[in-house]
This record gives C-alpha cells, structure tokens and sequence, in this order.
C-alpha cells in the first residue's frame, strides 16, 4: 500500500472515530433532558393535608380547598368542623396540619403551645339576626347583652311584639360564641336557658323558624330567611365593618405548630393570594388586603 493510500485510510478511521463519539455525546444530552423532565414533574404537588376547627371558616375552607385541588389533582384535603377551640388542639397536636378559628388565639393557648402561628386569611361580622317578620330593626350593644343575660325578656321592651324573647345561643368552644361573649357580652356569662346550636347553620335554620327568636351568625351565612338588625344604628356590611363603624367583627384565622412548611404552606399561600381573596369575598367573607 503506497504512502498516500495509507494517509486516506487514516484520515478514515479518524472520521469514522469522531462520528462516533458525537453520537454518543448526543444520546447522553439526551439522557439529560430526561432526567431534568423527571426531576420537574417530582416537585409536582401531591399528598394529604387535613383542616380542622371553626364550623365559620369551614365552608371556606371546602371552596378553597376544591380549587386548589383542580390545579393540584395529586392533593387531597379533607376539611374538618369541631369549632375554634378544637382547631387549635387539633394544629397544636399535629392531629391536623391547619386549624382553623373564627376568633383571636387566647393568650393561654399560646402559652400552652408556644410554637403555634397564626396566619389571618379574612374578617368576618358577626350579624345579630332576628325572624324577618320581626318588627325590630335597631338595637344598642347594651340590650343584645341584657336580652343574653336575661335582664331583658320580651320584645314589647325594645318596641316590638309583646312576646318572650327566644335566646339562641352556640356552644361552648365555638369561635363565633367567643367573639361575642368578648365583644358584646363583656365575657359576662349568657343565661342559661338559651338553647344551644352547634353551628351557625342550625342558629340560622333556628332563627327562622321561630318569630320571637335572636341569635347571632357569621355576617357570612345571612339570607332572606332571617334578618341582621342594625347595632347602635349601622347596618351589619361589608363597607362598615372594614370602615370599623359596626362594631362586632372578628378575624379568620389559620393556625400551624411552627411556621407552615410543605402542602400546609402551598395552600396557605393560595388562599393569600388574589385568587384565593378573591373566592373569600365571594363567599361572602372580607378581604385583608
């Protein structure tokens, strides 16, 4: 085989040798682009995240929670009622990721759970609300607390029917009770013959059957089956609780043990959002920005 013969057979195997290893070269930044996909889609988010606590926050909760799920299939979130009181045993136990509550923590229940935090998503108000055949369409803060201790018992007083008064009243550890006690009841203890209701749906369903009946609900929940009276003459809305001229409102607030990590954060953060603000005013609950 002559010289040149031998350069070309060279030069050959030289190209064959460099066609190959950019083959190679190209499969492997292909291998990349697969891993970099899988590493993408892991960080998808997925998993079990449970919310307990106010029966008030609760309906809120389940439409958050249904919309962040169809931006999310891979999460479940269950939500849990209980009241305020249980939302806050439930985040300090770690029996639920977030608890819920209809009112401000209580200074023992920090100091009992030190490591809770408390993230404000809403304000509500909490409507005073009569039989809408009821003839009454303003009370003072003073005889909502007096008709609640008993010292007022008939509507003939305010200038209504002359009639027993029917107090309706929540139970014990529930969010909305503890906002009024505090706000309206100057945490004097309500008479002991209201009857009790368990959420503020049944206080509602309670109230309209019965025309001598008051009670007390989330601003929320209000329908054309009963009626908010006026407080100290201003109408229980939106535009004058955030004014702060009507005067018994309380916030929605979601409680974790330690600062929210994980799918707890993720929702809280959506919630926060527009979006998220955006379907609490909807519902019917007050924005906080």
């Amino acid at each position: 085989m002559s010289i040149n013969s031998k350069r070309i057979l060279g030069l050959l195997i030289v190209g064959v040798m460099m066609l190959g290893a950019f083959a190679v070269a190209g499969c492997g930044k292909e291998d990349n682009s697969n891993e970099q996909d899988t590493s993408q889609n892991s960080q998808e988010l997925s998993g079990k995240l449970t919310i307990a606590g106010s029966t008030s926050v609760q309906p809120f909760s389940e439409v958050l929670a249904e919309e962040f799920m169809v931006t999310n299939p891979k999460v479940e979130i269950s939500v849990q009622g209980g009241g305020s009181s249980q939302g806050v045993t439930a985040a300090a136990s770690g029996a639920a990721e977030i608890g819920s509550a209809s009112r401000n923590v209580k200074d023992e229940e920090i100091t009992e759970n030190p490591d809770l935090v408390v993230t404000q998503i809403a304000i509500d108000g909490v409507a005073v609300v009569v039989h809408p055949s009821n003839p009454v369409q303003d009370i003072t803060l003073e005889e909502i607390k007096n008709i609640y201790l008993g010292n007022i018992t008939n509507w003939g007083e305010l200038g209504g029917t002359d009639a027993a008064i029917t107090v309706v009243s929540r139970e014990e550890g529930s969010g909305t009770r503890d906002a009024f006690v505090g706000m309206v009841m100057n945490d004097e203890e309500i008479v002991p013959s209201a009857i009790i209701q368990n959420s503020n749906g049944a206080v509602r369903t309670a109230i309209a059957g019965d025309e001598n009946s008051i009670g007390y609900v989330s601003l929320a929940i209000v329908n054309n089956e009963i009626k908010a009276l006026d407080v100290e003459g201003v109408a229980a809305s939106v535009e004058n609780i955030k004014a702060g001229t009507y005067k018994i409102s309380r916030p929605f607030n979601y409680i974790t043990n330690n600062a929210p990590a994980g799918l707890a954060k993720a929702f809280i953060d959506f919630v926060l959002s527009d979006e998220g603000q955006k379907i609490m005013v909807d519902e019917g609950a007050i924005s906080i920005k």
